[in-house]
């Protein structure tokens, strides 16, 4: 099972400065097809202490020059891995358009008023969703998961304001490298990454102030 990607070359003359940028204008395009289902879907994938990975897939709520921001309960798996170690990667899979982007680096807290805000927004069956679910931990069957949530949805009607569970928030994942991904036929694909480099020249970890560098890796 293989397909030929036939599309256009992409060159550092074509990236933008800054890696949001060149993320907007492929964000826009992917929001714009309708081969695209979900383009803010992203597979998260974190490890433990000791380096065992773990994925899944999760939404992109929010980004801008500080990161990217998905939100989650932090006594979930993914929540636990990034508490005892921060270093995270995303993936954005357009693969309808032959195209994908991969960002490293670490993922720190949300303030509680941006995840209030941000809860606010959510359809009311959401919110009480994260109380009914206490993400990744065993249950002995659906229906007590739901007979939960019948519950909550007594207690808090739709007319009535759902507080935020006090384990539930967001992790924005300040990015160290930003990979942009576009296939090509005969598997020449182009792979073009931006490096955060701080204001000494050395490749920064962890964010903060500095510019970026492109570099065009083997496909």
């Amino acid at each position: 099972m293989r397909e030929q990607y036939r599309t256009t070359e992409l060159t550092v003359a074509d990236l933008a400065p800054e890696p949001i940028e060149q993320f907007t204008r492929w964000f826009k395009a992917v929001a714009n097809s309708p081969a695209i289902h979900e383009p803010n879907a992203m597979v998260v994938s974190t490890a433990t202490a000791d380096g065992r990975p773990s994925s899944r897939t999760v939404l992109l709520k929010h980004y801008d020059e500080a990161g990217f921001v998905f939100y989650t309960n932090y006594s979930s798996r993914k929540g636990g891995e990034l508490a005892a170690n921060p270093y995270i990667s995303l993936l954005f899979p357009w693969h309808p358009l032959a195209r994908q982007v991969i960002v490293t680096g670490r993922a720190v807290r949300t303030g509680r008023d941006e995840t209030v805000a941000y809860f606010r927004t959510r359809p009311h069956g959401s919110q009480l969703g994260a109380w009914a679910s206490h993400q990744s931990s065993v249950i002995p069957s659906r229906e007590e998961l739901l007979a939960r949530y019948e519950e909550l949805a007594a207690r808090y009607p739709e007319d009535e304001q759902v507080p935020v569970p006090p384990e539930w928030g967001g992790f924005r994942v300040v990015p160290d490298t930003v990979e942009f991904w576009q296939g090509h036929e005969n598997r020449l694909h182009d792979r073009l990454r931006y490096v955060r480099v701080e204001e000494d020249g050395e490749d920064a970890e962890g964010g903060g102030e500095g510019a970026w560098r492109v570099e065009r890796l083997s496909p």
